[in-house]
């Protein structure tokens, strides 16, 4: 990895209900814009990635959720920017999802993943919830 990048660092919510997955396309206007994610943003500064993950689940889709549970760290360099990528498993508390900061939702099998393209950095996660789906309801 290039030092000389500035690194940003991102929380993103793996939601899951009856074997699905809930997935978001970024607005086109984003960096990655039209590709699919894990719901989530930027940490502001300061801010642990957990509090992030709950902020950002509210602002983009109108949810709350429980506690995050960490489930993986990804660094990725893009030519850009380097990115470290805080997966969290979550489950919605309150709310029903809307697409209020990304321009659709979609929820999704693990075998539907690879249907849908995603930036590089989530490539891993995506290989790891196809062959080991987690255990949600």
């Amino acid at each position: 990895m290039s030092d000389s990048l500035p690194v940003t660092r991102v929380a993103a919510g793996v939601i899951s209900q009856g074997g699905r997955y809930l997935i978001a396309r970024r607005k086109a206007d984003a960096h990655l814009g039209g590709l699919w994610e894990f719901p989530g943003g930027k940490c502001d500064p300061g801010e642990a990635p957990a509090d992030c993950v709950k902020r950002e689940l509210w602002e983009e889709l109108a949810v709350r959720i429980g506690t995050p549970i960490p489930l993986c760290v990804v660094n990725h360099e893009y030519p850009e920017r380097r990115v470290e990528l805080h997966f969290f498993r979550c489950r919605i508390e309150e709310g029903e999802a809307r697409p209020l900061g990304c321009s659709e939702l979609r929820w999704v099998t693990p075998g539907e993943l690879s249907d849908f393209a995603f930036p590089p950095a989530d490539h891993v996660l995506i290989e790891q919830l196809r062959s080991e789906p987690l255990p949600f309801p």
